[in-house]
């Protein structure tokens, strides 16, 4: 009696690769947002408010609900970077939410209670260049994996 094999492949494709770094840099991100003296202003930090001074390298305005969100985000790229159409969801929806973010914080008074992630100039540029970054990646990385099945 002939015994079968089936080969498993544990290797990730490239958009699989690419949610898996994303996620991997939002967790990191996330963690680096508790730690004192890489955040500045840790002692002001608040839960969700924009009165929080708190900003991670000194740039990046961040709260306790913005870090979490980090650390959340990094975990669900973790998560879907299993496989190749929900990596690709990871990037491509989260770029569209990192780019409406973008938007909020454009239109939103970075001094008003509706600034409760919060949010300064410098958080919206990087929420548009992540924005576009992910769905890039997402669209480019995952058009491959697509033909290739």
């Amino acid at each position: 009696m002939a015994t079968q094999h089936r080969s498993v492949s544990t290797a990730r494709g490239p958009v699989q690769q690419a949610a898996l770094l994303v996620g991997a840099v939002f967790l990191l991100v996330g963690v680096l947002g508790f730690i004192p003296g890489i955040t500045t202003g840790y002692s002001t930090m608040e839960f969700a408010e924009h009165h929080s001074q708190a900003k991670l390298f000194g740039v990046f305005q961040v709260s306790i609900l913005h870090n979490i969100v980090h650390l959340l985000f990094g975990l669900a790229g973790l998560a879907m970077s299993r496989t190749a159409s929900a990596a690709r969801n990871f990037l491509v929806g989260g770029g569209v939410v990192y780019l409406l973010l973008w938007l909020y914080g454009l239109f939103i008074d970075h001094d008003s209670a509706a600034n409760f992630v919060p949010l300064n100039t410098a958080d919206n540029w990087l929420h548009f260049v992540l924005g576009l970054g992910m769905i890039a990646l997402g669209v480019l990385l995952g058009r491959r994996a697509s033909t290739r099945r």
